[in-house]
């Protein structure tokens, strides 16, 4: 299964309560599937709610002294980190809910696209495929494998001391 980026579109730069009307969400989850697939940086998080980089760290559930605070439902909450120099990585539907319920962004779309191929990425898959054609081969062979003691003791025959 190939990564999962993600996108998160506010559908509306405008604000619903500047515009006096209940804001209606329509989301599409992400796939499940691994949790770390689909974190977004603050970079996707400054673009996906339209904010500068100052406001999103405003808007960012940290401490100084605590490294994972409690959540806080009026801010962005970060994912688990376990080092201080960790980047803050968001889960696409806190993302969404921060922007729906604290931004009043009336509607707030989540997508969950594939990012392209990396180079891991096709060296994984070109392992994943030889590993398919040695299995194929495997169960391929008709006769049952052979005793290897004996083939060890005919192979150490036939070789000479050195």
């Amino acid at each position: 299964m190939l990564p999962a980026a993600t996108a998160i579109s506010p559908a509306s730069a405008g604000h619903a309560a500047s515009a006096g009307l209940n804001p209606s969400v329509s989301e599409t989850a992400p796939e499940a599937g691994d949790p770390s697939d689909g974190l977004i940086g603050i970079e996707e998080v400054q673009k996906c709610l339209n904010r500068s980089r100052a406001s999103v760290y405003r808007y960012t559930n940290t401490d100084p002294r605590n490294l994972n605070p409690p959540f806080n439902p009026r801010k962005l909450n970060p994912e688990y980190r376990s080092d201080q120099k960790e980047p803050l990585l968001f889960h696409p539907d806190e993302v969404a809910r921060f922007a729906r319920d604290v931004l009043r962004i009336k509607e707030v779309t989540v997508e969950v696209l594939n990012s392209p191929s990396t180079a891991t990425q096709q060296l994984l898959n070109a392992i994943l495929e030889e590993l398919r054609t040695i299995r194929e081969r495997l169960d391929g062979l008709d006769s049952a494998p052979a005793d290897l003691s004996r083939l060890r003791q005919q192979h150490s025959q036939s070789r000479p001391a050195a």
